[in-house]
């Protein structure tokens, strides 16, 4: 008797996620789906030109197959390159305040927050309370609520003052696009 052989296909696998998907939903959803849907579709594109098929793509993955290794290893190098190409680099300028910051402190981390927004980077503004200066948790608001109204023109909350161990913060986003 004649035994059947099983017939072999060899196939080189992509496997494909995002790098920070869990932290990137936590601080915008919305941006976070809208933005994996652009690079899946581009992804796609990609595989689908290399000869390649997409088998599965659950949650922030991509699973796809190639005939050829070669195949493989071009479209994924073509995807990083497409995907850096299509990325922007975001600047977070951090500003550092203490409970107690006088005037002429303030006015001058101020302009320095004004010139950061204008340039195009996300301004961090932080109250650092030393030893028991915590007890003055409300001033530190008092002040971040303050430099947000002062910067208004030129950006917008993005994470209202949060209180964390011994640090208050609060992140503002340029309104406009960077100038050029």
């Amino acid at each position: 008797m004649m035994e059947e052989r099983a017939k072999r296909k060899l196939s080189a696998i992509l496997s494909a996620d995002v790098k920070g998907y869990s932290r990137l939903m936590e601080e915008d959803e919305l941006v976070t789906i809208r933005t994996l849907e652009d690079y899946r579709s581009l992804m796609s594109e990609v595989i689908i030109k290399y000869r390649g098929r997409i088998v599965d793509s659950p949650g922030d993955n991509v699973l796809a197959e190639f005939a050829s290794v070669v195949d493989a290893v071009e479209s994924a190098v073509e995807i990083q390159k497409e995907l850096k190409a299509k990325s922007t680099k975001i600047v977070v300028k951090e500003l550092r305040f203490g409970p107690n910051t006088d005037d002429h402190d303030y006015n001058f981390k101020l302009k320095h927050a004004q010139k950061f927004l204008e340039d195009g980077a996300k301004v961090k503004a932080f109250v650092f309370f030393k030893g028991r200066s915590i007890i003055y948790s409300e001033k530190g608001e008092i002040l971040l609520l303050r430099f947000a109204q002062d910067l208004e023109d030129l950006g917008k909350v993005e994470q209202l003052p949060k209180l964390e161990g011994k640090r208050m913060t609060m992140i503002l986003s340029p309104k406009t696009a960077k100038k050029k």
